[in-house]
């Protein structure tokens, strides 16, 4: 039991060796093209829509991270029946440890802008997996045959020394790796413009007045994250535009400076992700600085086509369908460089990403773009579209309640209820309701106005008694249209309900 636990560990060594060498080659060339995140990438493509839904619902922004352990997991378990397979020949083992390279160098071919390059990551994950499988194998056999002859002492000792030299070089290369794409992905210093059509001035939120609203600016670090992506793409400024192509008079590229350079609007816009459900966190306000949509399409010709969508790419090849009538309609879209003062960091799109306010991220915001395709929906499908989602999903007006917080326990006396509405081109938040035990709605105080595309702050003084009780929050839009209380899933086109929690008040 003890040798076959000991050739298990070796090819769970081995193979953790071969995934730091493949991943400090796929720093130095692509880092989407590292064996486990190539393997978890095509994962993400598979996997069923509603299994995603459910993976964001329990784990967050932390689902990648689960996803990357689940593979992880599951390759050292197969190493582990590779090192046991030694105890009978070692082609065996060192075969299965090259099937599974194989596996993960085919995924990281399937990415949209993949070349031959990419398969070197995998091929330094195999070699240096089997030569460190051979080296402990080898070892373990000096051990043996040490033991035959009466002396245990040194081949223990080779042993030893092999697991760790190997362990060693396993930490030192995945750490070299994780720094060098921490290095690569950083964002290049960018001093932006000033906007030829500035925003208003931002006004003075709630968030002093009610401990525990969202505050009315999302700050940038905060700012919620969901893509497919599992490593960040490197994009450089020298190598990076931006082209306009397809059912258009005539085809252009813009340079990171040519874009910087036109006139710049800067607007007050809430995003929101169609995987936030009733009451989520998958939504945030910020001030972005960009090139208005529309004029750089013009600058295209675009008025004859016959083309109703914007199929959108971005710098991995992920595309994106935005309707081309909503996205021309008149309200901000742009193709955004800054975000609340700076620069777009590198997780919210470096350098530029679409913007479009009152449709639902998976059809409007992408990052990393480099690529604008006037098309149809008829001829070609973008990502989200090949997967069922819906083409066109405007924005749902929703509520939450920030504070207090679902299944806390408060003391009783005089309280508030707060939180944040939005209700994207829709006229924005006229009104908020609050709901206590099922009694009648109480309008609330509603916070300032950043614009009809913003979210607004809300709050309802509330004098609470002991006992448990329920509180249900809904919202009015401009157009006086009160909030669906009717329970819908984030798929196809955004959740709906009213989001409703229980206190405790002791």
């Amino acid at each position: 039991m003890t040798r076959r636990l000991l050739h298990a560990g070796f090819g769970v060594l081995a193979t953790i060796v071969g995934v730091a060498a493949g991943h400090l080659v796929a720093a130095l060339t692509e880092p989407a093209a590292s064996p486990v995140l190539a393997v978890g990438s095509t994962v993400i493509d598979l996997t069923p829509t509603p299994l995603k839904e459910w993976a964001i619902a329990h784990f967050g922004t932390n689902d990648k991270t689960v996803l990357v352990g689940s593979v992880l997991v599951g390759v050292l378990l197969l190493a582990a029946v590779a090192g046991l397979l030694t105890l009978r020949r070692f082609a065996y083992g060192a075969g299965l440890l090259v099937v599974l390279v194989a596996v993960a160098a085919a995924a990281a071919l399937t990415r949209p802008t993949a070349g031959v390059a990419d398969l070197l990551p995998s091929i330094a994950a195999a070699i240096a997996g089997v030569a460190a499988l051979a080296w402990l194998v080898g070892a373990a056999a000096a051990r043996t045959a040490d033991g035959q002859a009466g002396g245990t002492g040194p081949s223990r000792r080779g042993v030893l020394v092999a697991g760790g030299a190997l362990a060693a070089a396993a930490a030192v290369m995945g750490g070299a790796g994780r720094w060098i794409t921490s290095y690569r992905t950083r964002p290049e210093n960018v001093d932006l413009p000033a906007a030829a059509d500035p925003a208003p001035a931002f006004p003075a939120g709630l968030d002093d007045r009610v401990p525990g609203i969202t505050p009315f600016r999302t700050p940038t670090g905060d700012f919620y994250r969901v893509d497919t992506r599992l490593t960040l793409p490197i994009v450089g400024l020298g190598d990076w535009s931006l082209t306009i192509d397809g059912d258009v008079d005539r085809e252009v590229s813009f340079s990171f400076d040519e874009l910087a350079g036109m006139d710049l609007i800067e607007r007050d816009i809430t995003l929101t992700c169609v995987s936030n459900d009733i009451g989520g966190r998958y939504v945030g306000g910020a001030r972005w600085l960009g090139v208005p949509l529309k004029g750089l399409l013009d600058r295209a010709g675009i008025g004859s086509t016959g083309a109703d969508q914007i199929l959108s790419t971005d710098v991995d090849g992920m595309t994106i369908s935005t309707p081309l009538d909503l996205a021309t309609d008149g309200r901000d879209a742009m193709i955004a460089i800054g975000m609340n003062g700076g620069a777009l960091p590198q997780e919210h799109g470096f350098p530029a990403r679409m913007v479009v306010p009152g449709l639902y991220g998976f059809i409007s915001a992408t990052k990393w773009i480099t690529r604008m395709t006037l098309t149809t929906y008829a001829e070609q499908d973008a990502y989200w579209t090949q997967r069922n989602w819906a083409t066109d999903a405007p924005i749902k007006p929703s509520s939450r309640i920030d504070t207090p917080k679902a299944l806390a326990t408060i003391d009783p006396g005089r309280t508030v209820i707060g939180g944040v509405a939005w209700a994207q081109h829709r006229g924005g938040v006229t009104k908020v309701e609050v709901r206590v035990d099922g009694g009648g709605w109480q309008e609330a105080r509603l916070g300032p106005s950043a614009g009809q595309d913003y979210w607004r702050q809300w709050y309802l003084p509330w004098t609470a008694e002991k006992g448990q009780h329920t509180l249900a929050v809904r919202a009015v839009d401009g157009h006086h249209e009160e909030q669906t209380a009717a329970r819908a899933t984030p798929f196809p086109n955004g959740s709906s309900g009213i989001q409703s929690i229980v206190v405790t008040v002791a």
